[in-house]
């Protein structure tokens, strides 16, 4: 059996005293689609930059491909880094760049390649997230689908084997957010990556996963497939997929 792509093992986190999360264990297959699912502010976002190295987790291992992330030289960390692509949720796009400029930040501060090679890897990636007639424009002068999709098309420049998306679909109307997840899953097998996604939306997430895992209450419940996450057994899990509100028990008056 292959070791996974990604791996936690006992992974804890601490904020000012707080216990975000303890005993993470959770693996990410090749070519598997992770979804992070859970209420807000339970550590979802903070889970995936600990997978992709923008956090250091208080306790526990993190591994990719294999290799000790946490305890690695900073060249070796570097090469794993340069495997990896990150979907920020506002995008993180550079309003002073053009679209095309946006994509070739990237290129051009991480590769040798000329600046021709930059311009036609630009063009064929704009072209993959359908926004090549907007080139030569700026971030403000497209809409928030257009904007999605630069952000995947800038994520996506250097043909990473890892690719993390932080609510890819945030904010955009249910029709976009669909063809949005859609261009994922067809730039995922194009590329053969490997991908941990969080989002919200239930219908995304079954769109998209492999498998799910649902961050609440300081754990990290993997639910399975899509199939199985809806029929899970954990009352949290229901109550979340199906967009319950949660009600206080009713007291007796005479209480």
């Amino acid at each position: 059996m292959t070791s996974p792509t990604i791996e936690l093992q006992n992974v804890r986190m601490i904020f000012d005293n707080h216990t975000l999360f303890t005993k993470v264990n959770i693996a990410v297959g090749k070519g598997e689609t992770l979804v992070l699912i859970g209420p807000s502010g339970h550590g979802k976002t903070v889970l995936l930059k600990i997978m992709c190295g923008l956090i250091r987790p208080s306790q526990g291992d993190v591994s990719v491909e294999g290799h000790d992330f946490l305890n690695i030289t900073e060249s070796k960390k570097q090469r794993l880094l340069c495997k990896m692509g990150v979907l920020f949720q506002k995008n993180a796009l550079f309003d002073s760049l053009c679209v095309t400029d946006n994509i070739a930040f990237p290129l051009r501060e991480t590769t040798t390649k000329s600046e021709v090679e930059i311009l036609e890897i630009c063009s064929r990636f704009l072209s993959s997230v359908g926004i090549l007639d907007a080139k030569d424009l700026f971030p403000d002068e497209i809409s928030g689908g257009m904007q999605k999709r630069l952000g995947i098309a800038r994520a996506l420049a250097l043909e990473p084997k890892i690719v993390f998306y932080d609510d890819p679909t945030a904010g955009l109307d249910p029709i976009t957010s669909r063809q949005i997840i859609q261009l994922i899953l067809e730039l995922k097998k194009t590329y053969g990556s490997t991908v941990v996604a969080i989002t919200n939306d239930m219908n995304r997430a079954y769109q998209m996963a492999d498998k799910i895992a649902m961050i609440i209450d300081g754990e990290v419940i993997l639910t399975g497939t899509p199939q199985e996450t809806k029929f899970h057994s954990d009352p949290r899990v229901q109550q979340f997929i199906r967009g319950e509100i949660k009600r206080p028990p009713i007291r007796d008056a005479n209480d």
